[in-house]
């Protein structure tokens, strides 16, 4: 965090101080509202919840090092008394980036949002120092807190924005407004928020929409609703993708053993690159980072170098390990969506074993009216995957067996009989997949990585 005394604390986010708290006290630590990460010149966000109140835990933020807590009641230990803590941490946030170096580069899209993120992140440090959204914490909590994080000497933010509905990335952008924008994609995923694809490309391209003229925007080219986007914006535009006239683009790619690699061609010039991020969705999502780190005056020679060395940083998206049994296991169950299912069963295929490849496949949520039609689609990607065998596990994923014609399939109530069945059934040099909406596969996969792995 920018240092700042209480008192200006006090001031931004229209508290008032505790007769306990020292206005002149600086702050130099950041920003935590879970009590075990607090420490040494840092502030304590107490947030009251359904399970937790913060403010029982106020004493041990204080114990631990922190000068003092955001509260919204009285508290024993010094104090910034607020009516309501996120909006006190948004007012915060947005103090902080008004007043840092940091260039602030926002992504955004249905798919691929946190990896392209974690990639732009990985890369930017490379250049300077660098904070990035951990996970794909990009909520009304999330979001000012990783803003808060900001250092005098950070020099790029790196954040994930994200969308329940109309109007929410426009309000992320006010608190801290990005100077570079990527949009990565528009798809079916959350129609139960958005209602329609439409309204999902509208919801996107409030990013494009609150970039200044002095700004950037990339777009992906491949698809239409972001290439439209160019016209809503007053950004300077580039495009990214695999046809000849996005301005960053791969070329001669090759999908190799699912870990991809392809000649990226910049403004600057070309280099080749191998990615060790796992399925065909990563070129987009590197090329997209690609573009952002071109626009910062990296080479292409660097770019390439760095994601050659960039890899996986959250949990649950196409982690690829091996069992000591022999089994190699994709864990891809942190969510799914049409377009992600469709990536991790192309990756199954191309992932190399020397027995069969299965899919433990969970329901693709909020897809509401075209649930049943994307569920046999999924099936049919899986058949033409070469998936050798289908594991349906839930209520709702029959018609991924309708789809996969001609695959052995099977349907389970739920995951602890998909566990009973891949007990029964796996063997030293199979390969597996477990991919579903939030929750729906986790017990699956976390069984599966019950004895030790080892990182492919």
């Amino acid at each position: 965090m920018i240092p700042m005394s209480l008192a200006q604390v006090a001031a931004v986010t229209g508290g008032t101080l505790s007769e306990t708290a020292d206005p002149e006290t600086l702050v130099t630590g950041d920003v935590e509202f879970d009590s075990r990460k607090a420490g040494p010149g840092g502030l304590f966000l107490a947030i009251p919840g359904a399970k937790a109140d913060g403010h029982d835990f106020a004493a041990k933020a204080h114990a631990q090092g922190a000068v003092a807590t955001i509260a919204t009641r009285p508290i024993d230990t010094p104090a910034v008394y607020v009516d309501d803590a996120i909006e006190a941490l948004t007012r915060l946030a947005k103090h902080i980036a008004a007043n840092a170096k940091a260039r602030i580069i926002g992504v955004t899209g249905s798919n691929g949002k946190t990896s392209t993120k974690d990639l732009i992140g990985q890369l930017c440090a490379r250049l300077g120092p660098t904070v990035a959204t951990e996970a794909n914490f990009n909520n009304e909590l999330g979001h000012p807190y990783t803003v808060c994080r900001t250092a005098p000497e950070t020099e790029y933010l790196v954040l994930e924005l994200a969308a329940r509905g109309l109007g929410h990335i426009t309000q992320l952008c006010e608190i801290a407004p990005p100077s570079i924008g990527v949009v990565l994609n528009v798809g079916i995923s959350h129609l139960d928020g958005f209602g329609s694809i439409e309204t999902t490309a509208k919801a996107k391209s409030e990013l494009p929409q609150a970039l200044g003229p002095d700004g950037t925007l990339f777009v992906n080219a491949d698809d239409p609703r972001v290439a439209a986007m160019a016209d809503l914006t007053r950004a300077q535009t580039y495009s990214f993708g695999l046809g000849g006239d996005a301005e960053v683009r791969a070329e001669d790619v090759d999908p190799g053993d699912g870990r991809h690699s392809f000649t990226l061609v910049t403004p600057a010039g070309s280099a080749r690159v191998r990615l060790q991020l796992w399925g065909d969705h990563h070129v987009y999502n590197a090329l997209a980072a690609a573009g952002v780190l071109w626009k910062l005056g990296a080479s292409p020679e660097e770019i390439a170098a760095g994601l050659a060395e960039s890899g996986r940083l959250s949990e649950r998206r196409m982690d690829v390990f091996t069992r000591p049994d022999g089994t190699v296991v994709i864990d891809d169950s942190y969510n799914a969506n049409p377009a992600s299912m469709g990536a991790a069963v192309r990756a199954l295929g191309l992932l190399p074993t020397e027995g069969r490849r299965i899919a433990v496949l969970g329901l693709m949520a909020d897809l509401e009216e075209l649930e049943e039609e994307c569920h046999r689609r999924l099936g049919e990607q899986a058949r033409d995957a070469g998936i050798d065998e289908v594991i349906a596990v839930g209520e709702g994923t029959q018609p991924i067996m309708d789809g996969a014609d001609g695959v052995t399939s099977t349907h389970v109530p739920d995951q602890a009989a998909a566990i009973a069945l891949l007990d029964n059934r796996l063997r030293p040099g199979d390969a597996v997949l477990v991919k579903g909406s939030r929750y729906r596969t986790w017990d699956v996969a976390d069984h599966l990585r019950a004895k030790e792995e080892t990182d492919q």
